[in-house]
């Protein structure tokens, strides 16, 4: 017996590498598919919402009981994703890059980026999408940035570049002629550009931030001898500022019930010249963190629709006008004395109800404490072009200070400057007051940006641009 054993264990050996068992054969076959690599840093929940999975989805296609399993360099199946294979990555898309670009970015056809993402719309590709994409298919060099001209055919496009049409068909993964638009960035041969986005080519790069309801949204563009720039967001023209080293900056507010959500961003680059250079992207705006006030007893006069309607018509017409110049400088200065620096009786966006009403307002500024007679201060440096009294307002102050930027003070018992007056920073402008649709005597602080008012302490705390 012990003779036989030794005889045949070499072969039984042999027999179980030639056929591992079905436990190993399932086990092998469940691995198939794409996977993701865990990074340091990352945790289950956020890997899931990168590749538009649940959690629970992604730990039954890996077997995970505990979320707190995952450890860096893990192998992590992605559900969801039959018939790709690979190792996959996620890359959050920039201003300025579509399908088509990401397509020669990442060497992979427009539809498999669209299967790969479950994407149905090309809306659905907004700046900060999280596009899953592969992670072996990075190129670094596109070739010389280029753009057809309205009336300008492909093969004219092609003589200039000192190239052939099929040359630039093929290098921009297009079928015909036909399917290359005015406007739209072509690669041709010539320098190298790890650029692959379809910015127009005056355009070399966008940077956005900002965009949560109540917060200054801050567009800066650099591109090729300072362009002329135009654009919008929120239905509210931009207006870009050049400044050193080809930049130009354009300050937005996000309205404070402002639906979050994807908004259209657009630019357009010398549109006196050629209009079809134009780019047209989503943005995420996000949801702010406001807080509902009680309802506050006011006097029934400062209500009426009529009076409000007014009003709001003249203060936004007063904020509207933008001048070229900046006049302020660094961060806003406190317009109360320092000891009420950290009191304020309201913040701003906070949501609104006035006699047991609805919750149909929010707060537009920043309610500092105060006492009839204290003083008031100009944030910063500009032109006063309001000083008198309103219904809902009481005494008030607007300064413009450039670039579409103003500041307010309301509720005064008295205002020390007069329309047109040029203030410096810290100079005293008025007293604090109880006037207007008030509870009790506060200074009422706006800051408005583009015709919208945003979060004062924002700018009484970071400095624009």
């Amino acid at each position: 017996m012990h003779k036989f054993w030794l005889k045949t264990l070499p072969l039984l050996i042999v027999l179980i590498f030639l056929f591992p068992s079905s436990v190993g054969l399932a086990q092998e076959s469940s691995h198939a598919g794409p996977v993701y690599i865990v990074q340091e840093g990352d945790s289950l929940w956020e890997i899931a919402l990168r590749f538009h999975v649940s959690q629970e989805e992604l730990a039954r296609a890996n077997g995970i009981v505990n979320a707190d399993q995952i450890s860096i360099g893990m192998s992590l199946i992605i559900p969801g994703l039959e018939g790709i294979q690979g190792i996959l990555t996620t890359h959050p898309v920039e201003y300025g890059e579509n399908l088509q670009s990401l397509s020669l970015h990442y060497k992979i056809s427009p539809l498999e980026l669209r299967r790969l993402n479950h994407i149905t719309s090309p809306d659905e590709l907004y700046a900060g999408y999280s596009l899953i994409v592969p992670q072996e298919g990075i190129s670094t060099n596109f070739g010389k940035r280029t753009s057809l001209s309205s009336g300008q055919s492909l093969m004219e496009l092609s003589i200039v570049g000192n190239t052939d049409p099929w040359t630039l068909l093929i290098m921009n993964e297009k079928n015909n002629s036909l399917s290359v638009l005015p406007g739209e960035v072509v690669h041709a041969p010539g320098e190298e550009d790890s650029r692959s986005d379809a910015l127009p080519i005056n355009i070399h790069s966008v940077d956005i931030t900002g965009l949560i309801q109540g917060e200054t949204s801050e567009i800066q563009v650099v591109g090729d001898s300072e362009p002329s720039l135009s654009g919008s967001l929120f239905e509210h023209s931009l207006n870009f500022i050049p400044s050193a080293n080809d930049l130009q900056t354009a300050l937005q507010g996000v309205h404070a019930m402002a639906e979050p959500g994807l908004y259209p961003l657009t630019l357009q680059v010398n549109p006196q010249i050629t209009p079809e250079n134009e780019y047209s992207q989503m943005v995420l705006v996000q949801a702010g963190d406001f807080p509902y006030d009680r309802s506050l007893p006011v006097d029934p006069a400062t209500l009426d629709p009529e009076t409000n309607r007014t009003e709001n018509e003249l203060w936004s017409s007063l904020s509207s006008p933008v001048s070229p110049e900046k006049i302020w400088s660094g961060i806003f200065s406190l317009p109360v004395d320092p000891v009420f620096a950290d009191c304020y009786s309201s913040r701003f966006g906070n949501r609104r109800s006035y006699n047991g009403g609805e919750y149909l307002y929010y707060h537009t500024g920043l309610d500092f404490c105060g006492q009839v007679g204290d003083p008031i201060y100009a944030a910063a440096a500009g032109t006063v072009v309001f000083a008198d009294s309103m219904t809902v307002r009481g005494k008030a102050t607007m300064i413009d200070h450039g670039w579409g930027v103003y500041t307010a003070y309301m509720h005064q018992s008295e205002i020390l400057v007069t329309v047109g007056e040029y203030v410096e920073k810290g100079q005293l402008i008025g007293l604090v007051g109880n006037t207007g649709r008030v509870e009790g005597p506060h200074l009422h602080f706006e800051v408005i940006v583009g015709g919208t008012q945003v979060d004062p302490l924002v700018w009484l705390n970071q400095e624009f641009p």
